[in-house]
């Protein structure tokens, strides 16, 4: 709420200084402030950058409001009847646009692309009323237009177009290729000569007839820069409106159950450690080695719980001593077999060293 507050007081401030200034002043110093932000390589989310784009905005607008008051442009007149000091002010529709397109508030972007739409389509239906150049009119976009409304407004009702056969599709792709290819080369050849044109304007040195040509020529050239601008826009829209169908759909995912934190804690390796990370941490329970093992041992789950070691071990030892017990009564019998084992092994020792045949780890 602070917020909204705060972006409303800040419009009103803009708008009370372009209040201020002239209407040639308002068009020289929108105009600048949007070539400075077409072309500066900072970024364009930047606080700087988008206040500058708001200012130029409300300059734009100011002097928007002084032409309508003034009736500068006319159905009724022809284009040499403007004025030639009149003419730059049929850009402010295209500047406006064009400045509009320069924000960079995503929640707001339709929004932002709807209102763009709507400046651009102002600027070339003067252009097309005055015959400025040659182009086909865009169609309005009238989605959230109802029946009455449009036979109200003076637009038919709208007809939904048969689908086209794949041929018709490929013929209707070539010519708006043949266009784009069209409206690029006008823009080069305008840009091209509005460059010699320019340095006339700017030296001081240029007539009346070299201000008018240079004007005409700017708003020629943002005759085509429009065109593109309302082709990408109604792309942009319909992607956005996909996205936003496609959101809507989704399902909801159900709530997470939230699961209590867990205690985090120290394992020590005695009591004098656990006392330095006590006085240190006197949040984070401790514990040493051996408090955790008899913690656990009382509790029963430790890995050897219940095999009685002391039993395992008297059992093993018991095992041998029957073993050697039984090899000493076999020999004191004069067993054969025994005997001669013995008697081997011995001769063995004699010849064969210690380790004798044990090759293992050895190069």
């Amino acid at each position: 709420m602070a917020e909204s507050r705060e972006m409303e007081d800040r419009k009103l401030q803009l708008k009370s200084d372009a209040a201020s200034f002239k209407l040639p002043d308002l068009l020289d110093k929108g105009w600048k402030i949007f070539e400075d932000v077409d072309s500066t390589k900072e970024l364009l989310g930047s606080d700087a950058i988008q206040i500058r784009v708001k200012h130029g905005i409300a300059m734009f607008e100011e002097a928007s409001v002084m032409v309508a008051q003034l009736s500068l442009f006319s159905r009724s007149e022809e284009l040499d009847e403007i004025a030639t000091v009149d003419l730059k002010y049929m850009l402010l529709p295209a500047l406006l646009g064009a400045l509009v397109m320069k924000q960079t508030n995503r929640d707001k972007r339709l929004e932002i692309l709807q209102t763009a739409r709507a400046y651009f389509m102002d600027f070339l239906r003067i252009c097309k009323d005055y015959n400025v150049s040659q182009f086909d009119l865009p169609k309005s976009a009238n989605e959230n237009t109802s029946p009455d409304e449009a036979s109200q407004s003076g637009f038919h009702t709208a007809v939904l177009p048969r689908p086209m056969s794949p041929l018709e599709d490929l013929v209707s792709m070539a010519v708006q290729r043949q266009a784009k290819i069209e409206r690029y080369r006008q823009r080069k050849e305008l840009e091209s000569r509005l460059l010699d044109v320019r340095r006339a304007v700017d030296s001081g040195q240029a007539d009346d007839e070299v201000s008018r040509d240079f004007y005409l020529l700017t708003v020629q050239r943002w005759v085509t820069v429009c065109l593109e601008e309302m082709e990408s826009i109604g792309q942009e829209v319909e992607i956005l409106k996909m996205m936003d169908g496609v959101n809507q759909g989704l399902p909801q995912q159900p709530a997470q159950t939230v699961r209590p934190p867990m205690k985090p804690f120290i394992l020590t390796k005695n009591a004098v450690q656990a006392q330095v990370f006590g006085s240190g941490y006197p949040s984070l329970p401790t514990m040493t080695v051996d408090d955790w093992y008899e913690q656990h041992r009382e509790r029963g789950v430790l890995p050897d719980q219940g095999i009685p070691k002391k039993i395992a071990m008297e059992e093993d030892a018991d095992a041998k001593g029957n073993e050697e017990e039984t090899n000493e009564r076999k020999v004191e019998n004069d067993d054969e077999l025994s005997l001669m084992k013995a008697r081997n092994w011995d001769d063995w020792k004699d010849t064969h060293r210690r380790g004798y045949g044990n090759r293992h780890n050895m190069g």
